[in-house]
């Protein structure tokens, strides 16, 4: 008898070739699973012989997909034990919760490793990188490791196994309404500005404050603080401002600034020898022709009262601010020649 195991009009499997299938996948899952039972797990080996140390990421919140986790594993193993290197996580593998992939990949593993007489320490730096995204902050873990250590002398083979660490991923962007004190980590810092420029700009702006104030008080300043600033011009400038507007007064300013002149120039100083006096101190040629017009205030004072100078001031004034200007020259600075000379 010929049993056909497809009806030829719509080519569909029959029933005997259905149960035959169904026999062979029924089969194959009792002896995966009979496998599975007799995978036993490792025994854990005596925490006396082994230290481990962690250096966690600082944080356990705030993650994105793209973002690096960097772990840093110190495992200390006493003798007779020794690392099966074999056991080492391996670049690549993805981590599971409940038989799901949760996200998170080991991208790199660095190892070190220190000999002494009766341990061996292992220094394990380990990336992951977070693969995974949701609409609202997820749950995410670094799963616990599990190594393998084997007895030199009694060839049993033992699990080591390193904790997990727990953290957090976040959308990428937000969706719906979020409860933002459900979510918070108390081990999350609040999120900061970065301030170093503006420190920066703070002490370059405090160190220009500090050379203009000295600028000023270089320009401005009517006492011997900085060296050029105790000249004749400046001991004048200071006597004058003392002086009283009267006749009296207004000769001592005039004799005051021909004492400084002449101890400048070396010599004694004539309307007669400006010229010479200007060619030996560059410094005062800005200020030649208030020199001339000071010549000329100085005759009226002493020789010719009747004659006329003219001047934009009073003449006590008007010897204040050129007797500022020759201190400006005397200290290298361009003196503000305002002043008219007279015509």
């Amino acid at each position: 008898m010929k049993i056909s195991l497809f009806n030829a009009p719509t080519h569909q499997p029959s029933t005997a070739l259905l149960h035959v299938m169904r026999g062979l996948m029924l089969a194959l899952s009792l002896h995966f699973s009979a496998a599975m039972a007799d995978v036993k797990p490792l025994p854990d080996v005596d925490p006396k012989f082994v230290t481990i140390t962690e250096t966690n990421p600082t944080r356990d919140a705030g993650y994105v997909v793209g973002d690096t986790l960097d772990r840093t594993v110190v495992i200390t193993i006493r003798k007779p034990y020794e690392l099966v290197k074999e056991s080492l996580p391996i670049v690549g593998y993805e981590h599971r919760w409940k038989g799901q992939l949760i996200g998170v990949e080991l991208v790199d593993i660095k190892t070190e490793e220190k000999q002494k007489s009766d341990s061996t320490t292992h220094k394990l730096d380990l990336r992951y990188q977070v693969f995974t995204t949701g609409r609202t902050v997820k749950h995410a873990s670094l799963k616990a490791e599990i190594l393998q250590v084997r007895n030199l002398q009694t060839k049993e083979v033992f699990q080591l196994r390193i904790p997990f660490f727990d953290f957090r991923v976040s959308p990428l962007s937000i969706f719906g309404q979020v409860k933002l004190n459900e979510d918070m980590s108390p081990f999350v810092p609040p999120l900061l500005l970065n301030a170093a420029p503006e420190h920066r700009n703070l002490k370059l702006l405090g160190i220009l404050l500090a050379f203009s104030l000295l600028g000023l008080l270089y320009i401005f300043g009517a006492y011997a603080w900085l060296p050029k600033m105790g000249g004749p011009f400046a001991k004048a400038y200071r006597d004058i401002r003392k002086m009283p507007e009267t006749a009296e007064g207004l000769q001592s300013a005039v004799a005051r600034i021909h004492q400084s002149l002449n101890r400048t120039a070396g010599n004694s100083l004539f309307a007669s020898n400006i010229k010479e006096f200007v060619a030996a101190k560059p410094a005062f040629a800005p200020v030649s022709n208030q020199i001339q017009q000071f010549f000329d205030l100085s005759k009226q004072v002493f020789f010719e009262p009747d004659a006329t100078v003219q001047l934009d001031d009073s003449p006590k004034d008007w010897l204040l601010k050129f007797c500022r200007q020759l201190r400006d020259c005397e200290r290298g600075l361009r003196p503000d020649n305002k002043q008219k000379a007279n015509a």
